[in-house]
């Protein structure tokens, strides 16, 4: 793989820290800028919605831009806006500063998927949408505990300000690593705008984007109520939670590196196996939570199917996408956050149901189950090869 991938996924890697870092700084941002818990939960809503809203509207009006100048500048926003996060003591500055480095992460994601597809042959996507992920899912590993351990030995500014410096690297990074000026594709003609949102209207690509945000929504509802499992449902202390989370993303980093190896040749046994083995997952972890040993193992093999089945079908994105060669990683990056934005909303409904810290569980269960049910009647169509058709 190029060297500029890896550059790129080192940039990942802050943002994905940045994104999943606050579960663990909510109360004492509360405390420092006296609001409550639950007011300062609005800063994870905010960012998902900023993904969300800013993927499609930013890379449009970047589409022109060449790559490198569009990707550091995104970077730099993003390292600015954690550097005024770290110093305000205003909650309303803060919460504008998570929606200004949402948007500079949707534009950057989007940017960056689109260029890793064309950094390679195109029947390698697959393989490169793997290594840009692993920055996420080495955040999870590394990152987000480290950011914990950070935030609670200097404080949650601290963190904010560690995210800001880690972006400097990845600036310098791009900047040596991504070719100056505009794409060859950009010498020799793209589709207009318009042409580009009309794949909006492909029923492939709307399928595609519809599963992989399901499948999405499972994964993140049920992370992001994993800290009770641990320790309401297993009994265990807070420092286990840490080390939940740690093999969660080490899961999800093995299941994007052997993802990878397969989902540009042979996406169908990928969806075939992994979804069912997803979706009897889920359930086994709800029923065996109370058994630590078991809890553990779950969580690093539905990390690892989750991760597996999810950047699987956001490579179908990229494939079904190819029509819009600017804003198909926009479409890839709004699928996965429109999951990472429901599925806890759908998960924290559960909570007060008589499955209680379970709840979150079944409900992902839930949610594999219905995009098992559209996918496997549509196996072929999904999977089928599509990086020689002719673009329309």
């Amino acid at each position: 793989m190029p060297v500029p991938l890896y550059l790129l996924a080192v940039a990942v890697f802050a943002m994905g820290t940045s994104e999943f870092m606050l579960a663990g700084l909510l109360p004492d941002i509360a405390s420092d800028l006296d609001v409550t818990v639950g007011t300062t939960g609005t800063l994870t809503s905010a960012f998902a919605a900023g993904m969300i809203v800013g993927a499609p509207l930013v890379a449009a009006l970047a589409r022109n831009w060449p790559r490198r100048s569009s990707l550091l500048g995104f970077i730099l926003a993003f390292a600015a806006a954690h550097a005024v996060g770290a110093v305000t003591t205003s909650f309303p500055v803060l919460f504008a500063s998570r929606v200004v480095a949402a948007l500079a992460n949707a534009g950057f994601l989007a940017v960056a998927l689109t260029a890793a597809a064309t950094l390679v042959s195109p029947d390698k996507k697959g393989r490169a949408l793997a290594v840009l992920l692993s920055g996420t899912t080495v955040a999870t590993i590394a990152g987000v505990p480290g950011g914990s351990v950070l935030g609670t030995l200097l404080g949650w500014r601290a963190t904010f300000g560690a995210v800001a410096a880690l972006c400097l690297p990845a600036a310098l990074g791009v900047l040596k690593g991504i070719p100056a000026g505009r794409d060859e594709d950009e010498a020799t003609g793209r589709p207009a705008l318009r042409a580009e949102l009309a794949q909006l209207t492909r029923p492939r690509l709307i399928l595609v984007m519809l599963l992989g945000a399901l499948v999405n929504a499972a994964t993140f509802g049920s992370l992001t109520f994993l800290a009770p499992v641990v320790t309401d449902s297993a009994g265990l202390g807070e420092l286990w939670i840490s080390v939940a989370l740690v093999l969660f993303g080490a899961g999800s980093f093995v299941g994007v590196t052997v993802a990878g190896q397969l989902s540009d040749r042979r996406p169908g046994p990928v969806i075939a196996v992994g979804g069912p083995l997803l979706l009897i997952g889920w359930p086994a972890l709800a029923m065996l939570a109370d058994e630590p040993v078991a809890l553990f193992i779950l969580v690093f093999v539905q990390g690892a199917l989750s991760f597996a089945l999810g950047s699987t079908l956001i490579t179908r994105v990229l494939y079904e996408a190819a029509g819009a060669p600017t804003l198909a990683g926009s479409y890839a990056t709004a699928a996965l956050n429109v999951g990472a934005a429901v599925g806890p909303v759908i998960a924290a409904a559960t909570l007060n149901t008589e499955a209680g810290d379970l709840g979150p569980l079944w409900a992902s269960g839930l949610l594999v189950a219905v995009a098992l049910l559209i996918a496997f009647p549509l196996l072929t169509t999904i999977t089928a090869d599509r990086s020689t058709e002719v673009l329309q």
